[in-house]
């Protein structure tokens, strides 16, 4: 198998090469390529590559954003703090890529879901002089891996608990869809 055939992206990891093992894996009913166990399929590479961007309910309980920025796929818990990161500026910040809340500003590392913050070093002193910090993780990070052309999702689950899994919740989704469906004011 070529490292054509195969692409894993995570934000934080380089493509698999050829010579790579997935763990457990387990077999693409449409060709004989491996698949990392519980992939979800999102759909296909060109589809979200021309659209940028792609939200999906994955395993009936989490919604997944999928986006597609500078060459490579990232997927991540589409909601921040309730807000609909499908509609975020991507930016990048103290060299990082982020995605930017479009309700709240908040800026979120595309690789780790990092919660970035500019800090006043001391707010007496003038000119103020500032620098990036971090909150820690407070957005889940999926891993994407493609597969001829193909999207799929293996849904980070890790045990330990990250913010943005308490708006993994039917009470937020159908707040978001409702939100989504107001008919927005003309320009």
């Amino acid at each position: 198998m070529s490292s054509k055939e195969v692409t894993s992206l995570t934000s934080s990891s380089p493509p698999l090469s050829s010579s790579s093992s997935l763990s457990s894996p387990s077999l693409s009913s449409s060709s004989s390529i491996l698949l990392p166990p519980a992939s979800h399929f999102i759909g296909k590479k060109e589809d979200i590559v021309k659209a940028g961007r792609v939200s999906k309910l994955v395993n009936g309980c989490r919604d997944v954003l999928v986006l597609f920025h500078q060459g490579q796929l990232h997927a991540m818990d589409t909601r921040c703090y309730r807000g609909a990161l499908q509609y975020g500026d991507i930016e990048e910040f103290n060299g990082q890529l982020c995605i930017v809340c479009p309700w709240h500003k908040y800026k979120i590392t595309l690789a780790e879901g990092e919660g970035l913050y500019q800090a006043v070093e001391d707010p007496t002193a003038k000119p103020l002089r500032t620098h990036w910090r971090s909150k820690g993780v407070k957005q889940r990070i999926h891993k994407v891996t493609e597969v001829n052309g193909e999207v799929y999702v293996t849904l980070n689950d890790s045990i330990e608990a990250i913010e943005s899994d308490v708006y993994q919740t039917e009470t937020y989704r159908s707040v978001s869809l409702k939100a989504q469906s107001k008919p927005k004011p003309r320009k």
